[in-house]
């Protein structure tokens, strides 16, 4: 397949040397330093499933410069979904897949508006990834998940050749019949983890081992089941039990992207994250109170570092 990688971080980055190594033709969009560090010396992955090395790489700083693909992968940040959607555009043919890995419950309805719903499938991913520095990702542990579907619900054989692809690259992928459930799940999980973790701006394992900060993150968890509910997504009563478990499971080092963009002065996600559970949980007549809290806690670093005074 002929596959553009719409965003190189630590996401798109990952995800797209996997498929470049398993033999598919691979565009990186990306821009800056990191876009002139994979050109010039390639891309280096250094991962717990082990390190491995692309040392040449197409990256194009235009989308228009690619012409149309098989398979566009959006990996942006979630403020730039809508400018991410526009660029996306050239790339679509007749026959284009168009499927973000973003992290948000919002970002398929811009993204559909833009390049078309009938080009577009659902996709959720686990992974924990991002720039170490230009040109090198790091992948914390061995999670590296991608779930795809229908947006409707229905089976399709493009859904299935997406998910033949990562599998095929060594990827831990699987169709679902219920994409709408998978993104609001993971969605339930990344929103109170990535507050959490960046509120404390501690790893997972101080967050999860210490009682006050683990009861929050359950309580921020099963506030944001309550909204998906609310939103008739009919998400398991034992899901908060769970993830619970899943969160004991994970590398105590790790800690979601929002906790290493708030570290590093960088912008946050926090607007699509907790500000989309209090958006949604207020059109729903629901509240919540946790992730309220936690976005006002953060809302001040939302643009970077606060200056003092």
């Amino acid at each position: 397949m002929k596959i553009a990688i719409m965003g190189s971080g630590g996401v798109g980055g990952y995800y797209g040397a996997r498929l470049a190594t398993s033999g598919h033709d691979v565009h990186f969009i990306a821009r800056g330093e990191h876009a002139r560090a994979m050109r010039e010396s390639g891309l280096r992955i250094e991962s717990g499933t082990g390190n491995f090395a692309i040392p040449r790489v197409r990256v194009a700083e235009d989308s228009s410069e690619v012409g149309a693909a098989d398979l566009v992968v959006i990996a942006v940040k979630l403020w730039d979904t809508e400018a991410a959607a526009h660029a996306v555009v050239p790339l679509v043919g007749p026959s284009t897949i168009v499927v973000s890995l973003q992290n948000g419950v919002e970002k398929d309805d811009v993204i559909g508006a833009i390049v078309g719903r009938e080009h577009l499938i659902g996709g959720v991913t686990w992974i924990i990834a991002r720039i170490l520095e230009p040109g090198v990702i790091a992948h914390t542990g061995a999670m590296q998940r991608v779930v795809a579907g229908e947006l409707d619900g229905t089976t399709s054989e493009r859904v299935g050749r997406v998910v033949d692809a990562f599998s095929g690259a060594g990827v831990n992928a699987a169709a679902s019949d219920d994409i709408r459930r998978a993104t609001w799940e993971k969605f339930a999980f990344l929103a109170a983890s990535a507050a959490v973790t960046a509120v404390t701006r501690l790893s997972m394992g101080p967050v999860r081992n210490h009682p006050a900060t683990r009861a929050l993150l359950r309580d921020a968890i099963a506030e944001t089941v309550a909204v998906a509910r609310a939103n008739g997504i009919a998400i398991p009563e034992a899901f908060v039990d769970e993830q619970m478990s899943f969160v004991d499971s994970l590398p105590a080092a790790g800690r979601a992207s929002m906790a290493n963009d708030i570290l590093h002065g960088g912008r946050l996600e926090l607007e699509w994250l907790s500000g989309a559970v209090i958006r949604l949980g207020e059109k729903a007549g629901v509240p919540t109170p946790v992730h309220r809290t936690l976005y006002a806690a953060l809302a001040p670093y939302a643009n970077g570092a606060p200056e003092a005074g």
